[in-house]
């Protein structure tokens, strides 16, 4: 499912609200999660999953293209972890 997909079906199960505010809503939420990570903090939803972030270290790599090597600098990457209510209803 991707965002204007998501929009529109919470238009469709609450049509007191209109599309734009749908749209503020969606686009806050995702903004403070984001926020929230870029903080090095976690976002925990119960019964769906929790958001975090891991750090890479810094290590050489390959260009696939060319074979080349390079350095890629350490970094920080976003990680989810589903929590066992979603993990229960994906293994029914």
């Amino acid at each position: 499912m991707i965002r204007s997909e998501l929009v529109q079906l919470l238009v469709e199960e609450n049509p007191s609200l209109s599309t734009r505010d749908v749209e503020s809503l969606v686009a806050t939420f995702f903004d403070e999660i984001v926020r929230r990570l870029a903080e090095d903090g976690r976002v925990e939803l119960r019964g769906f999953g929790a958001f975090s972030t891991r750090a890479r270290d810094a290590r050489t790599g390959r260009n696939p293209r060319t074979g080349e090597t390079v350095d890629v600098t350490a970094k920080r990457v976003p990680y989810f972890k589903p929590g066992k209510e979603m993990r229960a209803r994906l293994n029914v």
